[in-house]
């Protein structure tokens, strides 16, 4: 049975999050939903990762096993103009069998978007989240530097994690000024922990506005006390951007 990789794109402002949920509506659910409709059989997909309940994503990657062999750029289309409107399947290739989107990223970028405009602009309030308050963005950046390596950031993952092992290695981790009222977060990494990325962003806002010292980051990732690091930031600005699968010498 054939395998097929695509690179997905979705609004996540009506769903779940990627994961299949009893409580709603997931992008997995829908997209499962489309291939049974075009093959009249149950199909699964697996994601490079979960996002949340109002997480976004840029580039989302999937696999899943199609029952039959089929020209890659036809099923791309089938899928892209049958899916709901806030997906979209930006590419698709047939893969080796033993391609598997999750366990074999070797790498994940994340862009948080946050809205620091006053008046609030009520266009962004689905894609950014909103803080109208001073922050100190050269501040910030020094704090995130000391993100870069390799860490257990037992700290800065919520509760309900199911995962033993919470190293990870970031190699990017910046804030910047893009706009009068936006911030750009960007996190790359080896991969990261739930609701990891949301509370950096928490705690670098914490951090902007002078309410935790600089080196906060430092005494987290020493002590693993969740407690140090600051809150869950809003899911609305959150993009998964890009899933990589090469590793070069920087990765591996």
């Amino acid at each position: 049975m054939p395998r097929y990789k695509a690179v997905i794109a979705y609004d996540g402002t009506n769903y779940v999050g990627f994961q299949r949920q009893d409580n709603g509506l997931s992008v997995q659910e829908a997209i499962e939903t489309t291939l049974k409709k075009i093959t009249q059989q149950e199909i699964i997909i697996y994601g490079s990762g979960r996002t949340d309940s109002g997480v976004h994503a840029m580039g989302q990657v999937i696999h899943f096993d199609f029952p039959y062999e089929k020209d890659e750029e036809k099923l791309r289309f089938a899928l892209d103009t049958q899916t709901p409107n806030d997906i979209a399947v930006r590419s698709l290739e047939k893969v080796s069998a033993d391609f598997h989107a999750r366990y074999q990223a070797h790498e994940k970028t994340y862009h948080y978007r946050l809205n620091i405009g006053r008046p609030r602009n009520p266009f962004k309030r689905f894609y950014a989240a909103y803080y109208p308050y001073e922050l100190d963005v050269e501040r910030m950046q020094q704090a995130a530097n000391y993100l870069l390596g390799t860490h257990d950031f037992t700290g800065c993952c919520a509760s309900g994690s199911s995962v033993e092992d919470k190293v990870r290695t970031i190699y990017e981790a910046s804030v910047k000024k893009v706009s009068d009222d936006e911030l750009l977060f960007v996190f790359r990494g080896n991969g990261f922990l739930y609701k990891m990325i949301r509370i950096l962003v928490g705690t670098l806002i914490k951090i902007g506005n002078g309410r935790l010292p600089v080196d906060q980051f430092q005494k987290i990732i020493e002590t693993k006390d969740r407690h140090l690091a600051g809150p869950t930031a809003h899911p609305e600005g959150l993009y998964l951007m890009e899933v990589n699968y090469h590793c070069d010498e920087e990765t591996c």
